[in-house]
């Protein structure tokens, strides 16, 4: 009994010396309940809208300081006509836009009724009738209040028109966000274990004493990948078009381009978590588990990301899917040109070049 004893003792000492052990124990489940909390929501919270105000009365503005009150809402901007609608939308941060038509007032008073215009995105048709559910509720809202000193009733009219996805296909969404995910895991998890595998096998000491640089492994480790990438990207999107019809807006060269770069962003990520680990196990354990979570939940894929915390909204920036995502529904659904993802396209390029510099960084320490 007390060599049992012992043996369990040491088995406890063995675990608590091992802090990928212990990480895995507490660490994991503590960070998936975090994000699983506080990430995972169907209500909406601010979500950014402009107002284009027609009539620019007392009533409008009730309306419009009702609205920007709410904690789902906020104002980013005004527009001054219905030629901006596009050109906001484009950019991707407004979510949704709000006419409110000429003489609106005046309507109120003569015809006991006046319109509000609700222009929604609907590349993501979930958010898209959230935020129309929840405008109709301010409005109704609103309504009651005035018809308490008002006889007769006054009535608020809503009419909703839908950008880029009117019939509110959720495939339209899921195609994106699913080539995003399968992409980035996909990649990571096939370059994690290149280096690794030269270590397990023993072929490593063959790479130490070869002529080449640090940085001509670590590109040669990413380039035949790309390829294979490529294809699977490809393999995608044709499934996308073809079988479910999903629309494909803007330039192909453009859409290539940038799916490219996400994947040597993706292989540049394998390749850093590859010099880390010691083993194929803990590197498919980081690439899978790692990165599985942060990019379904904090890339915008199935949740808003500004209805979360402002802690994961400023996470969420270190996600490569997160803007990638972005990238990918602006070229299908909007038709965006260059012009429009600019800055989404230098973030993924910053990232690429910062594993690499990383990568061949943690590569030269595994020299010495």
């Amino acid at each position: 009994m007390k060599r049992f004893i012992g043996f369990v003792k040491k088995e406890f000492y063995h675990i608590f010396r091992d802090k990928r052990s212990m990480f895995i124990l507490f660490g994991m489940p503590i960070a998936q309940i975090m994000l699983f909390g506080f990430a995972i929501t169907n209500e909406i919270n601010n979500v950014d809208i402009a107002i284009l105000d027609q009539s620019k009365d007392t009533e409008t503005q009730q309306i419009i300081n009702k609205i920007s009150a709410s904690p789902y809402f906020h104002i980013e901007q005004e527009i001054q006509n219905e030629n901006q609608i596009e050109g906001v939308f484009k950019k991707g941060k407004v979510k949704a836009v709000l006419v409110f038509e000429k003489n609106f007032i005046k309507k109120m008073q003569t015809q006991k009724q006046a319109l509000v215009q609700v222009i929604t995105d609907a590349t993501d048709p979930n958010i898209a009738n959230t935020i129309t559910n929840y405008i109709n509720a301010i409005l109704q809202n609103y309504t009651r209040e005035i018809n308490r000193t008002n006889q007769p009733t006054y009535q608020i009219e809503t009419q909703t028109q839908l950008y880029y996805n009117p019939e509110l296909k959720s495939v339209f969404n899921f195609v994106p966000g699913v080539m995003t995910v399968i992409l980035m895991l996909v990649s990571a998890m096939m370059t994690s274990i290149s280096i690794t595998r030269e270590k397990e096998l023993g072929t490593m000491e063959v790479l130490l004493v070869s002529p080449l640089k640090p940085f001509q492994v670590i590109i040669g480790k990413v380039f035949p990948y790309i390829f294979l990438s490529i294809i699977n990207a490809s393999i995608i999107l044709l499934l996308g078009f073809f079988v479910f019809e999903m629309p494909i807006e803007g330039s192909l060269i453009l859409l290539a381009s940038e799916s490219i770069l996400f994947i040597i962003t993706a292989l540049s990520l394998g390749i850093l978590i590859s010099t880390m680990a010691n083993s194929q196990q803990t590197a498919m354990m980081l690439s899978l588990m790692g990165l599985m979570l942060p990019v379904i939940i904090l890339s915008g894929f199935i949740f808003p990301i500004s209805s979360m915390p402002f802690p994961l909204q400023i996470i969420s920036n270190i996600i490569p899917a997160k803007w990638f995502i972005i990238i990918i529904k602006a070229i299908m659904l909007k038709g965006a040109t260059i012009a429009v993802i600019w800055k989404e396209t230098l973030i993924l390029m910053g990232m690429t070049l910062f594993f690499i510099l990383l990568s061949i960084k943690k590569y030269k320490i595994r020299l010495e």
